[in-house]
């Protein structure tokens, strides 16, 4: 059981601030949402708890299965059903995680190497597949037709948006509309799936639904357009990141997207040979940074994250007040301060 306190430790510094009144919030449910994730990630196939146990203890905030528990707290669920589809969200989220780690050839994940890195690609992606399985075990196990259609289409979505951002990698004439659409389906429906099903373990009414699923999926673009602004930001060194990463990998992000759209010939000339062509000088992430500010493509990045947040805040207006809420309204501030 060593595990359990492993996966559920809370890292210290600046970045847990904002976190505190959800943490706080579904602690104790969230111990239980760890215990079960050691339960379910075991398997006689030795290799499978090893590599799932190295990227579930790796995964940072759980904040995707923090949603469904606070969610299911807003709408006044007394049960324990949303504990299960907490560990069933983790499940999904941590199976992409290994899969984009694979797909991006990535080393390091907040400062760890990767599964990839340690086992192989094949086992990631096998394991991976398994904690896929494990996640539509728990849906079944939950009996509920309507959650297993929004978190089987979720996933569906997300592998839809995982071979959108494959597509439009390296491509510069890529816009923002296209860009968008990767993070709705990357990002943001697992998001949405998180908090709506929430409201449907307590058996809310469907505008219920719909309001948290609006929450969830405007917080989680707000939270990935701050992502992307970090990865062109010193402060990302700060969250135990690599500043350009995304660069490197020729990610066509929305501070890409408008540098080069706003860019002079020279400019564009350089953006093609970074991103399309994958030859990359000394200086290169420092000159990208310049002209993302010179033409005010971090601010106006930042600025349409602000745009999701303001609305996943006004989503939660038709709940009553309370500690669930607060904490919700808490992580939209938390999502967008981060960059700051």
């Amino acid at each position: 059981m060593a595990l359990v306190a492993e996966i559920g430790k809370e890292e210290k510094g600046p970045e847990r601030t904002g976190l505190e009144p959800l943490t706080a919030l579904v602690s104790e449910d969230l111990q239980a949402v760890n215990r079960l994730i050691v339960v379910h990630m075991d398997s006689p196939v030795a290799l499978i708890p090893q590599l799932a146990g190295h990227i579930i203890a790796a995964g940072g905030k759980r904040l995707r299965p923090m949603l469904t528990l606070a969610a299911a707290k807003l709408c006044g669920y007394r049960g324990e059903r949303h504990l299960g589809l907490a560990a069933c969200v983790e499940f999904i989220h941590t199976a992409t995680l290994l899969h984009d780690d694979v797909v991006d050839a990535s080393d390091l994940r907040r400062g760890l190497a990767t599964a990839n890195a340690v086992w192989g690609n094949k086992p990631s992606v096998l394991v991976g597949d398994f904690l896929f399985s494990r996640a539509f075990q728990l849906m079944v196990a939950d009996g509920s037709l309507d959650v297993l259609r929004i978190l089987s289409n979720a996933s569906a979505v997300i592998a839809e948006g995982e071979v959108l951002q494959l597509m439009t990698a390296n491509d510069t004439s890529s816009d923002e509309r296209a860009y968008m659409e990767v993070v709705e389906a990357k990002t943001a429906a697992l998001f949405a799936a998180a908090c709506r099903i929430g409201a449907v373990v307590a058996e809310r009414p469907e505008a219920e639904e719909l309001a948290l699923e609006n929450f969830g999926r405007d917080l989680g673009i707000a939270f990935q357009l701050v992502d992307d602004v970090l990865d062109y930001s010193a402060l990302q060194a700060d969250l135990g990141k690599s500043v350009g990463d995304d660069f490197r990998d020729g990610k066509i992000t929305l501070p890409v997207v408008l540098a080069f759209q706003r860019a002079n010939q020279d400019e564009k000339t350089f953006w093609r040979r970074c991103l399309e062509d994958q030859e990359h000088q000394e200086g290169d992430l420092e000159k990208a940074i310049a002209l993302m500010q010179r033409h005010d493509a971090l601010a106006d990045s930042m600025a349409k994250a602000r745009e999701y947040a303001v609305s996943a805040r006004d989503a939660l207006e038709r709940f009553p007040e309370g500690p669930a809420k607060a904490a919700l309204r808490e992580i939209v501030d938390f999502c967008v301060g981060r960059a700051y």
